[in-house]
């Protein structure tokens, strides 16, 4: 978390000399203990717990968990791992945060994080997805349009595998400015696209069929841009 550290004090820093204000600051979005600041949208009652300082995700059933309000501009910081081979779990930004009837998942821009034994556990007619899936795709969701910087189809590919297997904690840190989204896996910038269509809405966890871990989640917010009505998901 160093790099983000570092570039969170710049951030802020040029924020300060050019607004009088408080200097932007990292905050818990999880707070260890409950699920405070979080609201289940379609999952179960047993679906999300906190034990031993963890946000516990059963994974069961599909659906997600939402920010209690929007967010446009920020930094976010999640510490993650999987605990089932094949592992399928992500986060949502600039979501709406209302699913779909068939997949239960809701729009925005995805932050996938799959485990890495996925790909061989998932072979189609005998052949294996390529390993770039794994680690870090980012894409939009639910009619939401961005432009890759790595595209696999209509996704945009980490250029570096970096993530560690089922049992491991990995670190994401996502920079989303302005349509803008760059993605750090456990300490490197492998990830990113544009132009994102919809550029402020809630934080969605996802629950997709496997048990996943989560110890840290932090956001510092930064200032806004210049957002038209329609680039905004509507509040609920």
């Amino acid at each position: 978390m160093k790099t983000l550290l570092c570039l969170a004090s710049l951030l802020g820093a040029a924020f300060a000399l050019s607004h009088a204000g408080p200097i932007p600051e990292f905050r818990d979005l999880f707070n260890g203990r409950d699920l405070t600041g979080w609201i289940p949208v379609n999952t179960g009652p047993d679906t999300w717990k906190v034990k031993d300082g963890m946000l516990i995700c059963s994974g069961h059933p599909i659906g997600v968990m939402r920010s209690d309000r929007q967010y446009e501009n920020f930094i976010l910081h999640v510490e993650w791992r999987h605990m089932e081979p094949g592992g399928n779990s992500g986060v949502f930004l600039w979501s709406a945060a209302r699913p779909g009837e068939k997949n239960r998942l809701p729009d925005g821009l995805e932050v996938q994080m799959l485990d890495t034994a996925w790909p061989e556990l998932n072979k189609r007619n005998g052949v294996t997805p390529p390993i770039a899936y794994v680690h870090g795709e980012l894409f939009g969701v639910g009619g939401v349009k961005t432009l890759p910087d790595n595209p696999r189809g209509e996704r945009s590919s980490s250029i570096e595998n970096r993530v560690l297997s089922r049992g491991n904690w990995n670190t994401y840190d996502v920079v989303a400015v302005d349509g803008v989204v760059k993605l750090s896996v456990n300490g490197k910038f492998v990830n990113g696209l544009s132009r994102v269509t919809q550029k402020k809405g809630y934080l969605c966890l996802e629950s997709e069929g496997a048990e996943i871990h989560f110890r840290s989640i932090k956001i510092m917010e930064l200032p806004p841009g210049v957002t038209a009505p329609e680039q905004i998901a509507p509040e609920l």
